[in-house]
């Protein structure tokens, strides 16, 4: 559709839904017709958000204040605590970011993909970043902080798992260097020292390897809708839930 076509449909279709009673309008134009874009930001349309094949633009017609929903705030992500009978955790060192060059051995860390678990998240980017297998157990801690990746929010989730592979394979794009390392030996690290937030991971890891802290498991539970999730919660206290 070009916008000479698209334009005068668009404007009547407005006013019937503003006769209606109608608050907002949504207007998801997929990539081929992108050229419908700029017509309707004339006509009123906002940017709402974007993925990799469409636009979704919004227009709050209603003369009442604006109650729309944001766009998503938040970005997902994980860090690994992988520990095996030896007390020595798995540990990366990064070929891009700010730990580039710098000697630091940290957890494995990835960002959770769209429609996958907290727990499954984890599993996947160690076997990616390490070619180690896992099992997940629990998280321990989470963090948020704010105006992170593209302004939005970030939440990172550190995760307990448990190692069923032992041989590592680095993933060469991301990872210089990968190991096994004395959990001590990490915790003593001079960078998490000097950063308090890395220096408190590291202390709730390591008394978690004393097993003297209780995270939060993944039990699976069926929503209201039917849908089956996962309610993360502390069941070592509990005895039925």
């Amino acid at each position: 559709m070009d916008s000479e076509a698209f334009v005068p449909l668009l404007r009547a279709s407005l006013s019937q839904w503003k006769q209606r009673g109608k608050r907002a309008v949504w207007i998801k134009l997929p990539i081929e017709l992108a050229n419908l874009v700029e017509p309707a930001v004339k006509e009123g349309f906002k940017y709402h958000h974007a993925e990799p094949d469409y636009v979704m633009l919004v227009n709050w017609i209603s003369k009442s204040t604006n109650s729309l929903p944001k766009n998503a705030s938040h970005r997902v992500g994980i860090s690994a605590f992988v520990m095996n009978d030896k007390r020595e955790v798995l540990v990366v060192q990064e070929k891009s970011g700010k730990f580039k060059g710098t000697g630091v051995w940290k957890f494995p860390t990835g960002v959770v993909d769209e429609g996958e678990d907290i727990s499954m998240a984890a599993i996947r980017e160690v076997k990616e970043e390490t070619g180690i297998d896992t099992e997940f157990v629990e998280i321990l801690a989470f963090r948020q902080s704010h105006k992170s990746f593209f302004t939005k929010s970030d939440l990172l989730f550190v995760c307990m798992l448990r190692p069923r592979s032992f041989d590592i394979q680095k993933q060469d794009t991301e990872i210089e260097a990968a190991q096994w390392m004395p959990v001590e030996e990490y915790a003593e690290q001079a960078f998490m020292k000097r950063h308090d937030s890395f220096s408190s991971v590291a202390k709730v890891c390591l008394t978690k390897s004393e097993k003297e802290y209780a995270g939060f498991s993944p039990i699976p539970r069926t929503t209201a809708s039917g849908k089956t999730t996962y309610l993360y919660f502390n069941t070592k206290d509990l005895t039925q839930v």
